[in-house]
């Protein structure tokens, strides 16, 4: 990659249409459109297109902005991966595919996409907490709005049954993806939320925001085994009263308040 490039910028007043179809015949260049610009980036000099476009211009007798500039070439890829860091939670240590496994440590690997959940958001990190004191090998889980699939990933890397589900297609695919990164299968995945399902676990997790855990929280419950349990999270401190009154029915075993974020760990000791 050179260590520079050229950036041409053109914003016609008039006949913008004429002008990008002519950029776009005498370039192969890198070209993009914005709020009534075309811009062309190219590690070769642009100066022949800049007179082309200017005398274009002239023949037009239409008034035309041009700059013309030299810039540093970043590495965004490199730049990109330097900004992403590992993180280790508990008996979990969660990484990009670009850094190197931590020994002694359950080892997970992310690497972020457009779903959420990289590990270092405050209620993913304390639902990895939960997931690492309370999940034990062999249970079956089901992960309610999976996001990239960490959670249930965590899950997994305990030895569980886990299903996952998400009213986002993106995410269930990056779940696939990110499973498959990890070398681990789950048992099932659905597009929807848990009305889909007449399935009981031992363990349901459900990392989303408090106002659709107040909506869903007859559904996540009628998820629940005997004696199973509930993970929530995404919960703003602010809003954990009215989210706990929806179930109360439940045992509270434990509450992890993390800045503004809290996380609550429920025991269901009624029977089904």
């Amino acid at each position: 990659m050179s260590k520079y490039y050229f950036e041409l910028t053109l914003k016609p007043q008039n006949h913008y249409e004429l002008f990008l179809d002519l950029v776009d015949s005498l370039t192969e260049d890198a070209l993009e459109e914005c709020d009534g610009a075309i811009i062309v980036r190219s590690e070769d000099e642009l100066d022949d297109l800049k007179f082309g476009i200017e005398e274009f211009s002239k023949a037009l007798n239409t008034k035309c902005e041009i700059s013309y500039e030299k810039k540093d070439n970043i590495d965004w890829i490199k730049q990109y991966q330097q900004s992403v860091k590992s993180i280790e939670i508990g008996s979990f240590f969660i990484r990009p595919s670009w850094e190197e496994k931590k020994e002694g440590k359950i080892d997970i690997i992310i690497d972020p996409a457009l779903s959420f959940g990289s590990g270092h958001h405050e209620t993913t990190s304390s639902c990895i907490e939960a997931i690492d004191e309370f999940v034990k090998n062999k249970q079956t889980v089901l992960d309610v709005g999976t996001g990239s699939g960490i959670l249930a990933i965590a899950a997994a890397k305990r030895g569980c049954i886990v299903d996952i589900c998400d009213t986002d297609e993106v995410c269930v695919v990056d779940t696939k993806s990110n499973f498959e990164l990890n070398k681990i299968s789950f048992n099932d995945s659905w597009i929807g939320s848990t009305s889909k399902t007449d399935k009981k676990y031992d363990v349901v997790i459900a990392n989303i925001v408090a106002d659709v855990l107040v909506m869903i929280a007859s559904d996540l419950k009628k998820c629940m085994n005997e004696n199973g349990l509930l993970i929530i999270s995404g919960i703003l401190d602010k809003h954990i009263n009215r989210v706990l009154n929806k179930f109360k029915d439940l045992e509270q075993i434990k509450l992890i308040h993390k800045n503004e974020w809290v996380t609550v760990i429920f025991k269901n000791n009624k029977e089904s």
